[in-house]
């Protein structure tokens, strides 16, 4: 089977949804004071996806995939999101989960 720029997309948009609710569960943790190994999970996810990030210039590999496949260059050409939101995603997941990181390490230090 061929990867199409499709496949590619559908990827993308799972990862971006699970990495999505990892930022809003960390965030519900330090919110509740809620702290669980499900919680370590999530920011370890969200790091590990920040370090990836850091390492391809902030720009996600598989929008570069997407590129080489074909794609026109754009934030929404490699997910499944409105352009809207697309274009927001660094600013509001990151204020989240820089809010989720400081309530959590909060809760631990107190």
């Amino acid at each position: 089977m061929k990867l199409t720029i499709f496949h590619v997309k559908v990827i993308h948009t799972l990862v971006f949804w699970v990495l999505s609710v990892c930022v809003l569960y960390a965030l519900y943790s330090g919110v509740t004071d809620a702290i669980t190994g499900w919680t370590w999970v999530a920011v370890g996810l969200v790091l590990i996806e920040s370090v990836v990030l850091a390492a391809f210039g902030w720009t996600c590999p598989l929008t570069i995939l997407t590129e080489r496949l074909g794609a026109a260059r754009g934030s929404v050409t490699d997910i499944f999101l409105l352009k809207w939101f697309a274009d927001r995603i660094f600013p509001i997941c990151g204020t989240l989960y820089g809010v989720a990181l400081l309530l959590i390490l909060f809760d631990v230090f107190r």
